[in-house]
Parts: C-alpha cells; sequence; structure tokens
C-alpha cells in the first residue's frame, strides 16, 4: 500500500476513534453540548441526518444502545489504527542496486532471502530461514539449524560470512547479519 492510502486511512481510522468519543462525552454530560457545537458544528450535521436520530435519548434504554454503538465503532477503528501502524522493524520488500538513469536495478526480498538461504546451507547447516528488514541497507536475521555433531560458534560464524559474502558479491547494500542457531538435526 502507498503512502497516499496509508494516510488516508489513518485519517478515516482517526477519525472514526475521535467522532463517538466526542459523541459520547457529550451523551453523558462530560463535555458540555453548546461548547462543542460552537466549534465542531455536529448539531446540525444530526439535523441534517433528517429524523433518523430523533430518538428518545432520555431513556437508559437509548443511551445504553448509543454507547455501545460508540464504543464498537471506536474499537473498529482503533483496530484499523493499529494494523496501519508499523510496529517493530519494517520489513523490506525490495531493494535499489543501481539508480542511475537507464540502467535502474532492482532485487526483490525473495531474491535476497534465497540467496541467504544457499550460502547458509553452503556454509553448512542443515536448513536456514531468512528475515530481512530495513530501508537501505538489510539487517540479514538468519535462524539456522545445526547437523548433529557439529560446532555451533564455527557454524554461525562460517554462515555469517557466506551471507555477507554472497550479498556483497552481488552489490547487495547489507547493514548487518545475525546468525542464531535453532538445533540440532539428525542426519
Amino acid at each position: 500500500m502507498n503512502a497516499f492510502n496509508r494516510l488516508i486511512l489513518l485519517l478515516l481510522a482517526l477519525l472514526l476513534l475521535a467522532v463517538p468519543a466526542v459523541l459520547l462525552l457529550v451523551n453523558y454530560g462530560v463535555l458540555p453540548a453548546e461548547t462543542v457545537d460552537r466549534y465542531t458544528g455536529y448539531r446540525a450535521g444530526l439535523e441534517a441526518l433528517g429524523g433518523a436520530l430523533r430518538a428518545d435519548l432520555s431513556s437508559w434504554q437509548a443511551r445504553l444502545a448509543l454507547g455501545a454503538a460508540g464504543v464498537v465503532l471506536a474499537l473498529l477503528a482503533l483496530i484499523l489504527l493499529l494494523r496501519e501502524l508499523t510496529l517493530g522493524r519494517r520489513v523490506a520488500r525490495k531493494t535499489v542496486i543501481d539508480d542511475t538513469p537507464g540502467a535502474e536495478t532492482a532485487i526483490t526480498a525473495r531474491a535476497v532471502r534465497s540467496l541467504a538461504e544457499s550460502a547458509a546451507r553452503e556454509a553448512g547447516a542443515a536448513d536456514a530461514s531468512i528475515s530481512l528488514s530495513g530501508v537501505r541497507r538489510y539487517l540479514v536475521e538468519c535462524r539456522l539449524d545445526a547437523p548433529e555433531g557439529s560446532n555451533y560458534t564455527a557454524l554461525a560464524s562460517r554462515a555469517r560470512e557466506n551471507i555477507r559474502k554472497a550479498l556483497e558479491s552481488q552489490r547487495i547494500p547489507v547493514r548487518d547479519v545475525e546468525v542464531t542457531v535453532r538445533g540440532l538435526v539428525e542426519r
């Protein structure tokens, strides 16, 4: 999703969160209705809806129903907002290797993962899984399974160097390579 779409969705989520919260605060008397109307003009909006909202809000059932609808709407907005916020590391999708006009070259994260997994297996790992993060330079995280009887430290060191060499030989920008040995695999 591009940045414009994300911005629109964030604004929509914030509106869906703020509007029910303000209406609930007005409904329960926390905020004076006249003050909120003076700054937002919400009563004109309610009157423009026609008779749809002309229910008697003095009964506790009507207030409870309105409050429940507002809470559901606010929770929906919060879910949308949290889904758009990227928490943690940014997952890499692709990176530009050469941006010279007429000779632009980009490589996808899937290709980089495949190359790094092959380099880890070449170093002696039984199996490897790679995750990439970063914006301009990759942070490569490798989790590998060690064959039975292997030296974990030596295997991790060889895998780290092989991955770094393989990626740098293809001119893929690497910030760091982290290798974690998960455990033994019987052969």
